[in-house]
C-alpha cells in the first residue's frame, strides 16, 4: 500500500521521505524519559495560563481560556492518535505534541478574543521557536503540530461558536434618560445572594457602588425583608424625584426589577452582579464602572420584554428567555459543570443524563398537538442557530427566538445525541425552530416545569400565550459602546 510522502531537509541538507504518522513518529527523547510527560506537563503549561485568563474576572478571558483549554484537548486527542507508535519502543514525537498544544491554545485564545490571543500567541511562539533551536533537527515536526493545534482550535467552533467581543444593543434606538451626576436620584437595590460579581473587583459590591455614584440611594436586604417590596419602594422614591431605579443581581433580580421599572414608566440601571449575567452581558453593561457612567451621561436605549400570560390570568415577563421540559434542568447541570470543563462538554453531560432519566411533555403548539423533549423561546433572536443558544445582537426585534426538540420521531433520543455531538443538529428534523411574535401553548400531559430566565416554576398553568413587549424598558448603557462598532 502506498502512503502520501512527504520531504523533509535534515539539518546537514540531507532529504529523507517521512510521511505524516512516521514524522509524529520519529522523534526519541535524549534524555530518556518519557516524551508524553513532557508533552503533559506542556499541557500543564497551558492550564495555567487558562486559570490566569480566567482569574482576570472578564468574561471575554474566561471564554477564552475554555476555548483554549478545549483545543488542547482535542489537539492532544489527535496527535496521540497519529503518533501511536507501531512498537512499543517507539516513543511519539515530543516537539509535535508541544507545538500542537501551544498553537491550540494560542489559536483558540485568538478565536474567542483577540487582545488576549494577541498576548498569549508571541509567548506560544516564542516557546515553540525554543524547542526548534534546542531540541528538534527537523522544522517539519513543529509544522505538523502547529497544523493539528490550530486544526484543533477551529473545530471548536463547530460545537460552541465564536461569541462577538462587543455584545447586543450596538445600534439604536437610542432612548433619553435622566444624566445623574454622582448617581443623585438613582435608587439602587442590592441583592447580596446573588453570585458573586467578579465585574464589580471587590466582594463589598455596595460599597463600590458608593465609591462610583455617592449620591445615589443605596438599599441592602436585611434578613426578613422581601427583595420585590424594596425594589417597589425604591422605583416608587426614585419616580417622586424624577430619577431612576437601579438593581445589583443576577438574572432572576434584574428580571423583577426590570418589570418594576417598566411598570412605572422609568429608566434601569442594571449592575451586573449575578455568577452568569446573561441580560447584563447582551446588553453591553460587563462591569460596574460601564453602568455608573451611563448613569451619569443619562446614556440609555430601549430593549423588548418577553411575557408568558394565562388568558384571563396572572402573566410573567423574561427578559432572556422561557422554557418547558427539561431545558430548565439542562440549564442547571450545564451551569453547574461549565466552569470546569467548558459549555459545551457540560452540555453534553447535561444532555445525555436528561435523555437517560426524563421524558417528553405533550403539549399543544398554536393548535398542534406534539410531545416535546423541551421548548425554548428567546427574548430576541439568539445566535448561534442549533441546541446552544447563547448571545444575542438585538433587544428591541419584537420577535421570540423558539426552539423545540421533538420526542414524537423514531428514535428521537439516539437522533438528538448524534446531531449534538457531530455538530449537525440545525439541520435534523429532531429540532424546530422559528421566529414568530406570539406562540399558544397548552399542557396536555405531564409535568410543564416552567421557566423564566433560569428561575423554575410548577405553578399550575395549563395554557400560556408568549408574546413580547415591545420597546417596554429604559436601559442604561453607555454611549461609546456603539461608537466602538462603527
Amino acid at each position: 500500500m502506498t502512503t502520501r510522502k512527504a520531504w523533509l531537509r535534515t539539518g546537514s541538507g540531507m532529504r529523507r521521505r517521512l510521511n505524516t504518522r512516521a514524522v509524529l513518529r520519529a522523534g526519541l527523547e535524549r534524555s530518556g524519559e518519557p516524551g508524553w510527560r513532557r508533552v503533559t506537563a506542556g499541557g500543564l503549561l497551558w492550564g495555567g495560563a487558562a486559570a490566569a485568563l480566567g482569574a482576570s474576572g472578564n468574561r471575554n478571558a474566561r471564554r477564552a481560556a475554555l476555548r483554549g483549554i478545549g483545543a488542547v484537548a482535542i489537539a492532544s486527542t489527535a496527535t496521540r492518535a497519529l503518533a501511536r507508535p507501531a512498537s512499543r519502543k517507539v516513543q511519539p514525537l515530543e516537539a509535535a505534541g508541544h507545538a500542537a498544544s501551544a498553537a491550540a491554545f494560542a489559536a483558540g485564545v485568538l478565536l474567542e478574543a483577540p487582545r488576549y490571543g494577541l498576548v498569549v500567541a508571541p509567548a506560544a511562539t516564542a516557546l515553540t521557536m525554543a524547542r526548534i533551536r534546542s531540541r528538534v533537527r527537523h522544522p517539519g515536526d513543529v509544522a505538523v503540530g502547529v497544523a493539528i493545534g490550530v486544526g484543533a482550535a477551529a473545530l471548536t467552533a463547530r460545537w460552541w461558536p465564536v461569541k462577538p467581543e462587543v455584545a447586543a444593543a450596538a445600534a439604536p434606538p437610542r432612548r433619553p434618560a435622566p444624566a445623574l451626576p454622582g448617581g443623585e436620584g438613582l435608587h439602587i437595590v442590592v441583592n447580596p445572594s446573588s453570585g458573586l460579581s467578579r465585574a464589580s473587583d471587590t466582594p463589598d459590591a455596595a460599597e463600590h457602588l458608593r465609591i462610583l455614584l455617592p449620591k445615589a440611594d443605596i438599599t441592602v436586604p436585611q434578613e426578613g425583608q422581601d427583595l420585590r417590596d424594596l425594589l417597589e419602594q425604591a422605583a416608587e422614591r426614585a419616580r417622586v424625584q424624577g430619577g431612576a431605579l437601579g438593581a445589583f443581581g443576577g438574572d432572576g433580580t434584574i428580571n423583577t426589577a426590570t418589570e418594576v421599572a417598566a411598570r412605572l414608566g422609568l429608566p434601569l440601571a442594571v449592575f451586573p452582579g449575578g455568577t452568569f449575567n446573561h441580560f447584563a452581558a447582551d446588553l453591553g453593561n460587563q462591569t460596574l464602572d460601564d453602568v455608573a457612567r451611563a448613569v451619569q451621561d443619562g446614556d440609555a436605549v430601549v430593549a423588548d420584554m418577553g411575557r408568558a400570560r394565562v388568558p384571563g390570568g396572572p402573566e410573567q415577563v423574561f427578559l432572556n428567555t422561557f422554557s418547558l421540559g427539561v431545558y430548565s434542568d439542562l440549564v442547571s447541570v450545564r451551569e453547574r459543570f461549565e466552569k470546569r470543563i467548558g459549555k459545551w462538554p457540560a452540555l453534553l453531560v447535561g444532555l445525555a443524563k436528561l435523555l437517560a432519566t426524563g421524558s417528553p411533555v405533550k403539549v399543544s403548539v398554536n393548535g398542534s398537538p406534539k410531545r416535546l423533549w423541551l421548548l425554548f423561546a428567546g427574548n430576541g433572536i439568539y445566535h448561534p442557530a442549533g441546541f446552544a443558544p447563547t448571545y444575542r445582537t438585538q433587544l428591541d426585534d419584537g420577535l421570540l427566538d423558539v426552539r423545540a426538540v421533538d420526542g414524537g420521531t423514531p428514535l428521537a433520543r439516539t437522533r438528538l445525541l448524534l446531531a449534538v455531538l457531530t455538530g449537525t443538529l440545525h439541520n435534523s428534523r429532531v429540532l424546530t425552530t422559528a421566529q414568530v411574535r406570539s406562540l399558544r401553548l397548552e399542557v396536555l400531559d405531564g409535568d410543564p416545569r416552567f421557566s423564566y430566565d433560569g428561575e423554575v416554576t410548577r405553578e399550575p398553568a395549563p395554557r400560556l400565550v408568549l408574546d413580547k413587549l415591545a420597546r417596554a424598558v429604559t436601559l442604561y448603557r453607555p454611549a461609546e459602546k456603539d461608537q466602538w462598532l462603527r
